[in-house]
């Protein structure tokens, strides 16, 4: 009996250890798309947004300009550097907020965009990123703003620009399913606490003797001689306009323009109502916050510049050509030098020059001490002090200096481009520009160093951009509908048989090691202990007699 069931319980033994071996799964082929002709795996999958929208706006507090337009454009296309204007050779630029909007862009992420920078430097056009700069990026969506705060410490460029404490935010929204239907969609800002421009002006020479050196100039022999002499008596050269300025050391008084106050930039993009319709525009706005600007300040010479309209420039595109707008509102400044307004500038009136003269050695000994071997800037009436007796030679004042600069004043026109557009959908885009104010720094004909450029410096103050462009009849604010389901996966050939690998499959042999182990101790646990002790002792030889009864 006991060999008749050893058979059987080997061969079951047997099976149950070469079950999972036998079962072996291959592993799941990647599988190859239902239709042929369908798009690649990047292509958008699911209910997609409806709305088409394009847009961006940027505010910049201040851009310092060194050798504007001297610097030809690089382009890769043979001979068309020569057809595209020409850049600046050194751009300086501070407050710089953006936001951009495009549901049309190659990368998803870029559909919304939010860039705040403390501020940047482009050299022949060329501008790295800045340190400092905080950014947003959507999809995916931001709820919460990015914000950061920098107070910059001192670098070389402290000569041309200096700055307070900087705090900067960038919110960039998106929906899946709505795409640019949200609030806010994209909002950058930029505040500084101070700033200083120009604190030196590189473009002129840096020393005081220039005997022989203003070889262009058109003065006769006796005045080009009385220029040199008196610009040797001046306590700082013309890179300091004469001592004026601080320069690279700091050891001037103020610098050629300031802004003491907090000042802000902000640009944004959204989607605003459209009368009548469900549908909605596309905005794009740019704001800026100034409330005075001082020229020279702390010298006796100082001019301020007090904000009275605050330029907002606003563009909104419906998709059609009748009904989108823009709006801008000019800046008004007035410009004071002591307790006199010299002038005001506002769109009708757009330019001011202020003069920068050098005394001649009989108007210099007459002049109060402290304003003594110093350039004369502006009215030298408004800061004579009362009782002078130069006041009653007003007329004779001018006779008595050499103007060999100007300051120009400008408020710059806005500037706007409209056009229908096919691509990359069928509506109709507004562009315009507009700057606050730029102070250029002009020479005359008396400074006749070679190679002076036309411009030896220009700051722009609030400069401003803005475009949007909208399809026809409106931006769509609804989510289209999921793609209908193609056919079926076409059947798979069986391929080989691959590598046993799965961890679960060996579940079952651990449980069949176990009852085979159960098995034999329940088989040992049955028998007699002394007929084993027996069987064990006698041997395989004696095994039949032992049978016996």
């Amino acid at each position: 009996m006991r060999r008749v069931m050893a058979l059987p319980l080997t061969i079951a033994v047997l099976a149950l250890c070469a079950a999972p071996a036998a079962a072996q799964p291959s592993t799941t082929p990647i599988p190859p798309p239902r239709d042929p002709n369908a798009p690649p795996a990047s292509a958008p999958n699911g209910p997609q947004p409806l709305g088409h929208a394009i847009g961006d706006a940027g505010t910049g507090l201040s851009i310092v300009r060194l050798l504007p337009a001297s610097a030809p454009t690089n382009t890769i296309l043979p001979g068309y550097s020569d057809q595209l204007p020409k850049q600046s050779a050194l751009e300086v630029g501070f407050g710089l907020a953006s936001a951009q909007v495009n549901s049309e862009s190659y990368l998803s992420y870029e559909h919304s965009v939010a860039q705040a920078s403390p501020g940047g430097v482009a050299v022949q056009g060329a501008s790295p990123q800045s340190p400092g700069t905080v950014a947003q990026t959507a999809p995916p969506d931001n709820e919460q703003p990015t914000t950061f705060g920098l107070n910059p410490p001192s670098t070389p460029l402290d000569a041309l620009v200096k700055v307070g404490l900087l705090n900067g935010s960038a919110h960039a929204r998106w929906s899946d399913t709505l795409g640019p239907c949200v609030t806010p969609l994209s909002d950058a800002s930029q505040s500084i606490a101070s700033l200083s421009l120009l604190n030196a002006i590189p473009t002129l020479p840096g020393i005081t003797d220039l005997s022989g050196k203003l070889t262009d100039s058109k003065l006769n022999p006796d005045q080009l001689q009385a220029l040199t002499d008196q610009l040797k008596a001046l306590p700082g050269p013309l890179a300091q306009l004469g001592g004026l300025l601080p320069g690279p050391s700091g050891g001037g008084t103020g610098s050629l323009i300031s802004l003491p106050n907090t000042l802000s930039t902000r640009s944004t993009v959204q989607l605003v109502d459209m009368p009548g319709t469900s549908n909605k525009a596309v905005q794009s706005t740019s704001t800026l916050q100034v409330a005075s600007l001082n020229l020279l300040a702390g010298t006796p010479f100082a001019l301020s510049l007090n904000v009275v309209s605050q330029p907002t420039l606003q563009v909104t595109s419906t998709g059609d050509a009748k009904t989108s707008t823009v709006k801008y509102t000019a800046p008004v400044l007035s410009v004071k030098q002591g307790d006199k307004v010299l002038f005001t500038l506002d769109a009708a009136h757009p330019t001011f020059d202020v003069p920068i003269g050098i005394p001649l050695p009989g108007l210099s000994s007459q002049l109060p001490d402290n304003l003594k071997n110093l350039p004369l800037i502006g009215d030298l009436m408004n800061v004579l002090p009362k009782g002078s007796p130069l006041a009653s030679n007003a007329n004779q004042l001018g006779q008595l200096k050499l103007d060999i600069g100007v300051l120009r004043l400008t408020i710059a026109g806005l500037q706007q481009k409209a056009q229908d557009t096919t691509e990359p959908f069928k509506g109709h885009q507004l562009a315009a520009s507009a700057r606050m104010l730029d102070l250029q720094v002009l020479p005359t004909q008396a400074l006749g160093l070679p190679g002076l450029p036309s411009s030896l410096a220009e700051v722009s103050m609030g400069e401003q951009v803005a475009r949007a462009a909208a399809p026809t009849g409106g931006v769509v604010c609804g989510t289209a509908g999921a793609p209908a389901p193609g056919p079926g996966p076409a059947p798979q050939a069986s391929g080989p048989k691959l590598a046993y690998t799965s961890a679960y499959q060996a579940i079952p042999m651990f449980w069949t090691g176990a009852a085979m182990l159960l098995v034999g101790v329940v088989i040992v646990a049955g028998l007699p202990a002394n007929r084993l002790r027996r069987l064990v002792a006698a041997g395989p030889a004696d095994q039949d007699d032992d049978d016996q009864p």
